[in-house]
């Protein structure tokens, strides 16, 4: 999750990293960003650096967003409490590459990847998916391919229609609770 004002900067493109305590080891290639309480974006990580606090330079604050090193000192220890120049802190680079404001309404699954409908049903619909379902929105995920998810799970790569009504169902529900949606144009042209 990431905070409105980052978020901001990041869909601009004036934050093209974020620095966090710690040593953090990115499961997927790929993140999907969420703020304001929904997802975002999709961000593809381009790098990953381990620094200690001390080393970092102004060129480090400024991909967070910064103008500064002393503004992000300031920032991690609002964020965190006590930062210690010895302290790991990992620096993840990222670059924009799906803006879910700007989603492709002409598409069956909206411009997403079935594996991205996966990760977000599993994040915001747990509730409301049997577990059947949850199964399944789990392989995909992963980045398991329909027809690889439709053998192991049905035992037959036949089986992926059943599987794409699956991902729809999670789709359709994501859009109707809110949580992602198709642009809208507006009477310029301009996307709302």
């Amino acid at each position: 999750m990431m905070r409105g004002e980052y978020a901001r900067l990041l869909l601009s493109g004036k934050k093209r990293a974020t620095i966090r305590l710690g040593k953090v080891i990115p499961k997927y290639d790929e993140v999907i960003i969420h703020s304001w309480g929904r997802p975002i974006a999709k961000a593809k990580i381009v790098n990953v650096t381990y620094k200690r606090v001390r080393e970092l330079t102004d060129e480090d604050a400024r991909k967070d967003g910064f103008r500064s090193r002393d503004e992000l000192l300031r920032e991690l220890r609002s964020v965190y409490g006590e930062v210690k120049d010895n302290d790991l802190v990992t620096i993840i680079e990222l670059e924009i590459i799906q803006r879910f404001d700007k989603l492709v309404p002409e598409d069956p699954y909206l411009g997403l990847k079935p594996s991205d409908i996966g990760r977000l049903a599993l994040r915001y619909l747990r509730d409301e998916l049997s577990r059947e379902e949850l199964s399944i929105l789990e392989e995909l995920a992963k980045g398991k391919s329909i027809r690889w998810v439709a053998k192991k799970l049905t035992g037959s790569p036949l089986n992926r229609g059943k599987i794409r009504r699956i991902v729809r169902r999670a789709l359709a529900l994501l859009v109707k609770k809110g949580i992602i949606g198709p642009s809208k144009k507006g009477s310029e042209g301009k996307t709302l």
